[in-house]
C-alpha cells in the first residue's frame, strides 16, 4: 500500500485550507509515529484478531427449558429448598446462607 500524502490546491492560497481531511491527515501521523519508533504498529493496518462471526441461523432457537441440564437445576433447587438450605430473604434476615457448614 502506497503511503498516503497530503497536497495542497495550488489554486488556493499560501495559508492553510480552510477544510482539511481529518483522517487522512490521522493516518499520516499515524504512520509517522510507527517511523519514529513511538508505536509500535498503526492500528488501522491490523486485521481483526477473531474470526467474523457466523451469521444467524433461520429458524426457531432451542427451549433451554427442554434440556436435561436445566431439569437437573431444577431438581437440585427443589432438593435444597427441601433440605432447608435455600430461605426466602426477608428485611430480618437479608443475607443469603453461607456454605461453610456445609462438607462439600
Amino acid at each position: 500500500m502506497s503511503e498516503p500524502q497530503f497536497h495542497r490546491d495550488r489554486r488556493e492560497h499560501g495559508g492553510a485550507p480552510q477544510r482539511l481531511d481529518d483522517d487522512l491527515l490521522a493516518e499520516i501521523a499515524e504512520d509517522e509515529r510507527v517511523d519514529a519508533g513511538l508505536d509500535a504498529f498503526n492500528p488501522d493496518e491490523v486485521p481483526p484478531a477473531t474470526d467474523p462471526l457466523p451469521p444467524d441461523v433461520p429458524g426457531p432457537r432451542p427451549n433451554v427449558r427442554e434440556g436435561t441440564e436445566y431439569r437437573d437445576e431444577q431438581a437440585e433447587i427443589r432438593r435444597e429448598e427441601e433440605a432447608g438450605e435455600i430461605r426466602d430473604l426477608s428485611a430480618d434476615d437479608p443475607f443469603p446462607p453461607t456454605r461453610y457448614d456445609s462438607d462439600e
